[in-house]
């Protein structure tokens, strides 16, 4: 899929990873619709589409709310008049520290925000997708997702429960019939203002000291490295990548031979190890 006159919601787009995204769909020619709870900061996002001669939407919008997420849809769709990629970007990791010593209102908002805003945004998309049978759903990965992520069980846990909803809706596209595709994306490690949040914060320096010192000595990803990987992935995508877990850096080319090819059965997927 070529971006070039497409229409793609990105949500969490008002900073970070979602900002890059959304420039980075634009500067591709795709319509965007930019989506996140800070209406100045998307506001900035559309600013520098424009400034770069795309088109963009900026929608206040929570991502936990249906009402919400239905008003992003209908909005996108007024304005640009349909729906071909929708990136769940959005995402929180508030709650640091064991178990033992987090509050569990915030750990469970860092699940709802995490799991339920993807759920929500993916069940309004395919209103608009299945209707006209295409379209491309790209769910955000992250730590924790596929082993254990000490002092932070919230956010891996809803990781690992995106990565399973991931497969299972492409799992139930392709029994209906469906041509819509699901994938899921990791960015690496960047510098964001959840990743910053670890390196200032005492129970995430005792329980996740990598943070900090992959922050100090630099070792992180700029953000455009994601929205990069996002429009190669866009641009190979097929049947064979459904419900696939793909990660920022690959060789995209080599990926699609060979995931068509025998060996690729069983590669990239969500599986438990013998």
């Amino acid at each position: 899929m070529e971006l070039q006159k497409r229409v793609a919601i990105v949500t969490g787009a008002g900073s970070g990873i979602g900002r890059a995204i959304a420039i980075e769909f634009a500067r591709q020619g795709a319509h965007v619709a930019c989506s996140g709870r800070r209406l100045d900061r998307l506001q900035e996002t559309v600013a520098q589409i424009e400034k770069g001669g795309g088109t963009g939407l900026a929608v206040k919008a929570d991502v936990t709310s249906a009402s919400d997420v239905d008003r992003l849809m209908q909005q996108t769709i007024e304005k640009f008049g349909g729906l071909d990629v929708l990136f769940n970007n959005a995402g929180s990791f508030d709650s640091l520290g064991a178990v033992w010593e987090v509050d569990p209102d915030v750990w469970w908002k860092d699940v709802t925000i995490n799991l339920r805003g993807p759920m929500l945004t993916a069940r309004a998309a395919l209103k608009i997708m299945m209707k006209q049978d295409s379209g491309v759903i790209i769910n955000m990965n992250g730590g924790g997702a596929t082993g254990p992520l000490t002092g932070g069980s919230g956010y891996g846990s809803s990781k690992a429960a995106l990565l399973r909803l991931t497969d299972t809706l492409a799992a139930e596209l392709e029994k209906a019939c469906s041509k819509v595709l699901v994938v899921a994306l990791g960015p690496g490690f960047v510098r964001t203002e959840m990743t910053e949040l670890q390196a200032t914060s005492e129970l995430a320096r005792k329980w996740i000291p990598s943070s900090k010192e992959a922050l100090d000595k630099g070792q992180t990803r700029p953000p455009e490295d994601c929205a990069k990987a996002a429009v190669e992935l866009l641009r190979h995508i097929n049947p064979a990548f459904n419900g696939r877990i793909f990660q920022t850096g690959m060789d995209f080319t080599e990926i699609a031979k060979t995931l068509a090819s025998e060996k690729g059965k069983n590669s990239l997927l969500l599986r438990m190890t013998s």
